[in-house]
């Protein structure tokens, strides 16, 4: 319960033109944001556009860059991470980019997957990583911080992250196959899922937690979001919710 409540603490609202959006108080060396169905930078759904438009023009505002310098990944829910580069927009099949300039801001987009903010103050670089099923499955949250190691030299222990709004503990239903590939993914799963009235629940949350643990991160040095986006779908978008929405909330970084 302590745990729980220092949680809730920690993520907190700011506005951006008077529109939500949350932070990590662990990330406040880092210029980081998750947008709200406020704050939307992306959608597919025409009666969004002039508000994704209108956001996007106030959010390079707020963070002092270009809108060319608004970069994200074309995600496929693959392990891939990249760096991103200066000038360069395209980062096919990639679900984490690490940002190391401070002429760009990165962005990666969700509606019930897990975004992971990962920032390493000592060397000032960040990244972002999407953790859905297939991706916790794959580690990419391991797999950003080995990135950042074998790349820049950072080191674990100094590394700060945010887990922010995903579905949550208590609304992950998932099948046998799902189920059996993320317990693959730790060394110890106990306490990530539960049985109940026959079906499965997993926290992705959770998972991503752990493998940041097994990693090397310090426990201190994790911050996980307590916002559901089914329960909290009247802050964050949900794809299950919502009936396969193409609105996202998105995880925003700039150096």
């Amino acid at each position: 319960l302590i745990f729980y409540v220092i949680n809730i603490i920690m993520f907190y609202f700011e506005e951006i033109s008077g529109k939500k959006i949350l932070k990590s108080s662990l990330l406040n060396g880092l210029n980081h944001f998750f947008t709200t169905r406020e704050s939307v930078i992306k959608t597919k759904e025409p009666d969004f556009e002039k508000i994704v438009e209108d956001n996007k023009k106030d959010i390079c505002k707020y963070l002092g860059i270009d809108e060319k310098n608004l970069i994200h990944p074309s995600q496929t829910h693959t392990s891939n991470v990249d760096i991103a580069k200066i000038g360069q927009i395209s980062y096919p099949d990639t679900d984490g980019l690490i940002l190391t300039n401070k002429i760009q801001a990165v962005f990666l987009n969700f509606a019930d997957c897990t975004p992971v903010i990962i920032y390493d103050a000592e060397n000032n670089i960040a990244a972002v990583s999407h953790a859905g099923w297939r991706g916790t499955a794959s580690n990419i949250a391991s797999i950003t911080v080995q990135k950042m190691k074998e790349e820049f030299y950072s080191k674990p222990e100094n590394l700060k992250c945010a887990i922010g709004p995903a579905i949550s503990f208590c609304c992950y239903n998932v099948g046998e196959d799902v189920y059996r590939a993320l317990s693959k993914t730790v060394l110890d799963f106990s306490g990530l899922y539960e049985i109940r009235q026959g079906n499965i629940y997993v926290d992705l949350k959770g998972i991503n937690k752990r493998q940041l643990l097994e990693s090397g991160v310090k426990p201190e040095n994790i911050d996980v979001c307590p916002y559901c986006t089914v329960c909290n779908n009247d802050l964050f978008f949900s794809y299950r919710k919502e009936n396969a929405t193409t609105n996202r909330h998105s995880a925003v970084v700039k150096l």
